[in-house]
């Protein structure tokens, strides 16, 4: 897809609709913001499930610009509150901001793979470099809206939608430009959530980030919130950056993942959510996160993750004109 433009309807059309979409997979594997090691695998799990031949099913022109680097740290599984590794995080996240930004440069999609979910701060202000004014579909079971303060555990993959909004966190952003604006919270949802610290509840509530509990989904259905959160990252923005935890789903339907959480997503409603997404049009970017080859079943959480992919970039089942 060429360099994408906002049109009358506010939705993101290519330049030359007869051009493929080009979609860049940038892999991050990295595992040093949480606690529990294997995410770094991640990365290879979701292209060994064959991302890359259903993409070219699709019809896209797919590069796969590799893994970013990061550093090899052995540290203490054991340890109850393990080092941070800031400074490793923030190198990682700067070179990933670089290439993300580029790949939006040469007019293409970028599909970030991790790794934890630390490496949002870098995907996200890749795309604000950009855009200057996107909003956020945060689809998680956690809010990942703490400090370095408030961390009950102090895991920065627990602290990266704070950070990408400028509302805590902030030495994960020591590699922001000044041109570069934080994403503003009121134009950013969270969508599943349903393990969320007393503290970082309180610090959410003052953001003004809309968050749509596992509860919010029950009561009212996942159309009519999905109508919603893209409503609000939506209206008044460039577009919006869809950061994917594999954890908002049930880990009966998705077990490989990094911090598992009970009455989660069902697959058929990630799968809505995703394809309204792709229905809208107005999608800049997307990361899908947190797998864990480790505690998976025969790659079923990548082979969900590779199929989400696709949903949020334009697969139907049956493809309708009109």
């Amino acid at each position: 897809m060429g360099k994408r433009e906002m049109l009358d309807n506010g939705n993101l059309s290519a330049k030359d609709d007869k051009e493929k979409m080009k979609v860049d997979v940038i892999g991050v594997p990295i595992d040093l913001g949480a606690s529990r090691r294997g995410v770094d695998m991640g990365p290879s799990a979701i292209r060994y499930a064959g991302l890359r031949r259903q993409l070219l099913e699709m019809g896209l022109d797919y590069r796969d610009k590799g893994n970013i680097p990061v550093d090899v740290i052995d540290y203490d599984e054991e340890s109850p509150r393990r080092p941070r590794h800031i400074e490793q995080i923030n190198r990682v996240n700067e070179m990933l901001a670089d290439q993300v930004s580029k790949s939006l440069q040469e007019g293409c999609f970028p599909v970030v793979l991790g790794g934890d979910h630390s490496i949002a701060v870098g995907t996200i202000l890749g795309v604000q470099r950009e855009f200057k004014n996107i909003g956020i579909i945060w689809m998680d079971a956690h809010g990942d809206f703490n400090s370095l303060e408030s961390s009950i555990t102090g895991n920065p993959h627990g602290m990266s939608l704070a950070a990408s909004t400028g509302r805590g966190a902030a030495e994960l952003t020591s590699f922001r430009s000044t041109d570069t604006p934080f994403v503003d919270p009121e134009k950013v949802v969270i969508v599943g959530a349903r393990s969320i610290d007393k503290e970082e509840g309180r610090l959410l509530l003052e953001s003004g980030v809309t968050i749509f509990t596992i509860s919010d989904i029950d009561m009212y259905g996942m159309r009519c919130i999905m109508e919603k959160a893209i409503r609000i990252a939506g209206e008044g923005t460039s577009g919006y950056h869809v950061s994917f935890d594999m954890d908002v789903l049930n880990p009966n339907e998705a077990p490989g993942v990094g911090t598992p959480v009970y009455g989660g997503l069902t697959y058929r409603e990630a799968h809505l959510a995703s394809e309204m997404i792709a229905e809208d049009g107005r999608i800049l970017s997307l990361e899908m996160v947190e797998v864990n080859p480790i505690l998976d079943q025969r790659n079923q959480t990548s082979e969900i993750a590779v199929s989400l992919v696709c949903s949020l970039l334009g697969k139907q089942i049956i493809k309708r004109s009109g």
